[in-house]
């Protein structure tokens, strides 16, 4: 397989391979609190991530997991923090939606619907200011859209013409309510005319589509400004492990199934030529095996000695 397919490929394996083990390790009374499953939405990160430079800067969600692993956390560590032990990436203490990776340019996660908008807005601010050569990354899901963050953070962006690219990851619902319901616009990138900046649409369950369009919306960001990019997905799992689902039936989830990122990539490698399915067993085969070793190794970490309890608290 080509190299950048090959990438995006092995990128969502991993995604959707932690986020399956997460989901067992949950169930079994491993993990505690809860866990925002990124299950169905595997090709907004990997697609985007693919098309940044370590250095370039992004912001994640309380549904974060995936755009951690695109950034290229180590999973090891990504793991341990699960279990709440000392060599997780926030030293065990963030857990789930906490977590952040500053070597690889991954600033954090957060628990807060659109939280992460204005800090990488604040993050862009930075980076224009000191005239460094990378940009900014916002993720945030169509349920943010609505919060007054985001429209006053659209708006600073534009009017100070900062090096941020907000990644709309619209998959239909803010928790258990339907988008449709929470807005009477029919899509999403309008907003960003709005503001005077650039918004498009995009299918967002198509990892190269994503990835190259990303490459075109990192030109422009680069030296026009901000830039909305609305990426159509569904998420698979429920909003959180404690979610019922009562609001959504089987017949939707089917549907988008039949959608799957992860199948649809390899249906577009046999159909190119340009992998077999041996190749791509062997792929998945080699992200098992990566998943297996990360569990073995957070199991072996010791937890947080009690002296560390105040570290890291800012008073």
């Amino acid at each position: 397989m080509d190299c950048i397919t090959g990438r995006l490929y092995e990128k969502m394996l991993l995604i959707r391979g932690f986020e399956e083990k997460i989901a067992e390790l949950f169930s079994k009374g491993y993990i505690h609190g809860t866990t925002h499953l990124y299950v169905g939405q595997e090709a907004i990160a990997a697609g985007v991530c693919a098309a940044l430079k370590k250095e370039d800067i992004i912001f994640s969600t309380h549904r974060g997991h995936g755009h951690c692993i695109a950034k290229g956390i180590d999973i090891n560590k990504m793991m341990a923090e699960f279990f709440g032990r000392e060599s997780g990436c926030s030293g065990g203490k963030g857990g789930s939606m906490h977590i952040a990776d500053f070597d690889n340019g991954n600033y954090g996660s957060n628990g807060v619907v659109g939280g992460g908008i204005p800090l990488a807005v604040g993050a862009a601010l930075s980076v224009k200011m000191r005239r460094q050569d990378k940009i900014v990354v916002c993720f945030f899901g169509d349920g943010a859209t609505n919060q007054g963050a985001f429209h006053e953070s659209l708006n600073l962006a534009s009017i100070w013409r900062l090096p941020v690219l907000f990644v709309c990851e619209a998959n239909e619902y803010g928790l258990s309510m339907k988008t449709r319901r929470a807005m009477n616009v029919k899509s999403l990138d309008v907003r960003a005319q709005s503001y005077g900046m650039p918004g498009k649409t995009i299918d967002g369950n198509d990892a190269c589509l994503v990835y190259s369009e990303t490459e075109k919306a990192k030109k422009y960001v680069r030296s026009g400004g901000p830039m909305l990019l609305v990426c159509e997905t569904y998420r698979i799992s429920g909003h959180s492990k404690s979610d019922n689902e009562a609001y959504r039936d089987a017949e939707e989830i089917n549907r988008w199934r039949k959608k799957d990122p992860i199948v649809r990539m390899e249906e577009q490698m046999i159909s190119a030529m340009l992998a077999t399915k041996d190749e791509m067993e062997a792929v998945k085969a080699g992200v098992a095996e990566k998943i297996d070793k990360a569990v073995e190794f957070s199991l072996n970490c010791p937890y947080p000695k009690k002296e560390s309890l105040f570290c890291g608290v800012y008073a």
